[in-house]
């Protein structure tokens, strides 16, 4: 006969609970066109690679779900339910914008420069569209990495294919003053959950728990306060 579990039993694994905040979202894999293309608009490599992701203060970990079909089953009038695809979901985030909307303008610049191919002046009456090849535009190499309360990595996200669908509408207003948000959709091919350079991946085994903070290059959570405190 099974017996109940005391609450005790329940405590250790209670008090290991994963929480919501300690990530760190880092864009990478920018084609290089694409980071000329941000630069001469006051878009940085460095606000790319490092200052973006700390000004994301919102973000959802990625999902996915198998899409099925219904086939014939082994017995007469039996059906049975297989999957035949993986569908990844998008991807959203939300930015505070500095005093320089340079938040603003990465993603802004980064999808008019997808809409760029026509080589036209976009002022000009006759202005058309023409859309960049994908390769152009994808970043294959965007991550968020989910630490532990003492910052060690224990879950690593490596997007492929991923680029802003949408840049969101924002709210301005004279009723109150608060800190500027961007709002953002990113549309992915496809992601790694773990390192993707690891056989691990395809062993069982899991890296992520060797990783610390200072292995993955990203800065003391005491430091970010002063890099935000900077910016505004």
């Amino acid at each position: 006969m099974v017996q109940p579990r005391r609450i005790s039993d329940f405590k250790p694994t209670l008090s290991k609970l994963a929480g919501t905040s300690h990530y760190q979202v880092i864009f990478g894999g920018l084609p290089s066109a694409l980071r000329q293309h941000l630069n001469v608009r006051d878009v940085g490599y460095r606000f790319i690679g490092e200052t973006a992701g700390l000004l994301c203060s919102n973000v959802s970990l990625p999902g996915s779900s198998n899409a099925t079909t219904m086939v014939d089953g082994n017995y007469m009038g039996i059906q049975e339910k297989m999957a035949h695809s993986r569908i990844f979901t998008e991807l959203n985030a939300e930015f505070m914008v500095d005093s320089d909307y340079r938040t603003i303008k990465f993603f802004e610049h980064w999808i008019e420069y997808m809409a760029s191919g026509s080589g036209e002046d976009q002022s000009r009456d006759g202005y058309y569209i023409r859309m960049m090849y994908p390769e152009e535009y994808k970043s294959n190499q965007t991550k968020i990495i989910k630490f532990d309360r003492d910052y060690n990595a224990e879950l690593e996200y490596t997007f492929y294919g991923l680029f802003p669908r949408a840049l969101n509408d924002i709210s301005v207003s004279y009723d109150q003053t608060d800190v500027l948000r961007a709002s953002v959709t990113f549309s992915i091919d496809r992601y790694i959950c773990g390192r993707n350079s690891s056989f691990s991946l395809y062993r069982g085994g899991s890296y992520n728990r060797q990783l610390t903070k200072n292995q993955v290059g990203i800065p003391n959570i005491n430091g970010i306060g002063g890099v935000v405190g900077r910016l505004f």
